[in-house]
């Protein structure tokens, strides 16, 4: 549902969801109007902080540092408040009776309140993937979002396939977190990670491509007339053709602890050699 303003009488056409994606893939005008509405309307919302999101954390927590990226790279707004300098912190906390052991914690609506939680409790709290019908028969599962997945689903579902994407994290993959990208095709003078991948999570949705985020696939099973992939909550979707399109592993120093500190306190580059540095 949303509000609108009219300047003088006209008629208003209600769209179901299905309806309102059939016309943008259809009509090339409108389809140019709505896209970038959305767009430019999610942006306000973010840079202005609109939403039902709170997140109240440390910058000293790796924890908030995830959460905050896990939204950031989803394209959802939030209020961030940081316990170490907003005054409203502690009220906060008392209020919705967590502590600061609690942190990162994550205020979702009027009353859902989720302490440390993990991407796919993010993911589930906000509704994500509720419009996805997982029990489906699509015609091509594509495993990974980064941006040889985002692609696929564009050319698939733009040639009219029932596509779906399965990212265990967030649209975009490495390339999401990248400051400047230079070297990519049709972008001379570069353009920022989020951006660049953003602009294909767009393009996909557009064309009808649905996205699992948070839901990463564990196995695949190639005995049986359709391929099933397992997903890592246990449950599994079903397709006629499948794409992996993972992407690279790059190797981590062979420290303890690691994931705890990695990017809040630990950070390594990459010899010529191949070898890593801290």
């Amino acid at each position: 549902m949303g509000r609108l303003r009219v300047s003088e009488p006209g008629e208003v056409v209600q769209l179901e969801r299905e309806q309102l994606l059939a016309l943008v893939q259809t009509d090339a005008e409108l389809s140019e109007i709505l896209m970038r509405a959305f767009m430019l309307r999610r942006l306000e919302l973010i840079a202005h902080d609109f939403g039902d999101v709170v997140v109240i954390g440390s910058t000293h927590c790796a924890g908030t540092l995830r959460v905050k990226e896990f939204l950031t790279r989803n394209g959802h707004p939030f209020h961030y408040i940081d316990l170490d300098r907003d005054a409203e912190a502690q009220v906060l906390l008392d209020q919705f009776h967590v502590s600061a052991a609690d942190v990162p914690v994550l205020i979702c609506g009027a009353d859902a309140v989720l302490r440390n939680p993990s991407n796919t409790q993010i993911a589930d709290c906000l509704g994500f993937n509720v419009a996805i019908d997982r029990t489906r028969v699509s015609d091509l599962v594509i495993v990974g979002a980064g941006p040889a997945g985002l692609a696929a689903a564009v050319y698939g579902a733009s040639e009219g396939l029932d596509v779906l994407v399965l990212e265990s994290n967030s649209p975009g993959g490495q390339a999401g977190s990248s400051s400047r990208i230079e070297n990519y095709l049709g972008f001379p003078t570069g353009i920022s990670g989020l951006d660049l991948t953003g602009r294909a999570y767009a393009q996909a949705q557009k064309f009808g491509a649905r996205v699992l985020i948070a839901k990463g696939a564990t196995q695949l099973a190639c005995d049986r007339q359709l391929y099933e992939v397992q997903i890592a909550e246990g449950s599994s979707v079903r397709a006629r053709a499948v794409i992996i399109a993972t992407g690279a592993e790059y190797r981590r120093p062979a420290l303890p602890n690691l994931s705890q500190f990695e990017g809040a306190g630990v950070y390594y580059t990459r010899h010529a050699d191949g070898g890593g540095a801290l």
